[in-house]
């Protein structure tokens, strides 16, 4: 099975990183006005939410890191601080904004993790990883430049959403071999439901108090 030819990669793939690259940018922005950091500050949150996990993604894999050389990252990230901005005006306390454009960068992010991975014939547990960091690095970055505990490592359901998506964007792309945009789909809204359940029925992984 040809798998650059089933993904359609250099098309569809391109739009999944452009929109996740938005997606996380926002997400940045919108946390980096929340704490009331200035315009650079603000961009910058924005920047290193949008690119954070795919760099650490390419890094792994030993090749060229996607945002180098592509000057439109930088116009996307521009665009989405701007949209973010907007946001911030109409809606002052924008928690719905920031958790929908997170997850939202969580599911693509983790798509794109997962098919890079088998792009570069590597096995499944690497590809379900790689999804999970591409996912989940950038937010990591977010959190810790504002000074706030990364919501990975709090007990909110987010890196299982992630590798629940990734496992299924696995099974189905290599074992049920459905159309790659149905696939993008399914995966995305699995990924995107299970935050918003897990949050609105305040289900959380179990802490422990020593």
């Amino acid at each position: 099975m040809d798998l650059a030819i089933l993904f359609e990669f250099h098309r569809l793939y391109t739009i999944i990183e452009f929109l996740g690259t938005a997606a996380f940018a926002v997400s940045g922005a919108l946390m980096a006005m929340r704490y009331k950091l200035d315009v650079v500050g603000i961009f910058t949150c924005a920047l290193v939410t949008a690119i954070g996990g795919g760099t650490l993604r390419d890094l792994l894999l030993g090749v060229d890191v996607f945002w180098v050389d592509d000057y439109r990252i930088y116009f996307t990230v521009i665009i989405s601080t701007i949209i973010a901005i907007i946001i911030r005006q109409k809606d002052k306390k924008y928690d719905k904004p920031l958790f929908f454009f997170d997850s939202l960068g969580l599911g693509l992010f983790t798509i794109t993790g997962v098919e890079k991975g088998l792009v570069y014939d590597h096995p499944a547990i690497f590809c379900v990883t790689l999804g999970v960091l591409t996912g989940c690095f950038g937010g990591v970055i977010r959190d810790i430049l504002v000074n706030h505990i990364p919501v990975v490592l709090r007990k909110e359901i987010y890196i299982t959403a992630s590798i629940i998506g990734g496992l299924l964007h696995y099974a189905l792309l290599i074992y049920i071999e459905i159309d790659p945009v149905y696939n993008l789909l399914i995966t995305l809204t699995v990924i995107v439901l299970i935050r918003r359940f897990s949050v609105r029925k305040n289900l959380n992984l179990p802490t422990f108090n020593i």
